[in-house]
C-alpha cells in the first residue's frame, strides 16, 4: 500500500511533527536562488533596487544571473543586510572561510 508524505505526516505526534517541520525548513534554507533568499528577508526587488541605487529591472536581472562578480553578489547581499562570505570546501579537510577575497573587491571599485 502506497501512502503519500501528507498521510505519512498526519500520523506522527505533534512533537515529531514539528521536529520533520524544522528539519525541512533547516534544508529547505541550505540552498536558495537569490530571489529565493530576497523572499525570505521579507524583501522587494524596489526595496533592494533602492539600496542599490538602481532600478527594478536591475534587481531582476542581478536575479536571473547564474554568473555574477563576486563584487555585484557582495552588493546584492549587503542591500538586504546580510554580509557575504565565501567557504572553500574539500573531500579531505573541514571547510575553510577565503579571506582576502572581500578587501579586494571593495578596493576595486
Amino acid at each position: 500500500m502506497s501512502r503519500n508524505v501528507s498521510a505519512i505526516i498526519r500520523t506522527l505526534t505533534p512533537r515529531q511533527r514539528k521536529k520533520v517541520e524544522a528539519r525541512a525548513a533547516q534544508l529547505i534554507a541550505e540552498e536558495m536562488t537569490l530571489r529565493q533568499l530576497r523572499q525570505a528577508c521579507r524583501l522587494t526587488q524596489q526595496k533592494v533596487a533602492k539600496s542599490l541605487r538602481i532600478g527594478q529591472e536591475g534587481v531582476s536581472k542581478i536575479e536571473r544571473r547564474s554568473d555574477l562578480l563576486i563584487s555585484t553578489l557582495r552588493d546584492y547581499v549587503q542591500a538586504m543586510g546580510g554580509q557575504l562570505s565565501l567557504v572553500v570546501e574539500f573531500p579531505d579537510r573541514e571547510p575553510v572561510v577565503l579571506s582576502g577575497i572581500r578587501e579586494f573587491a571593495q578596493d576595486s571599485k
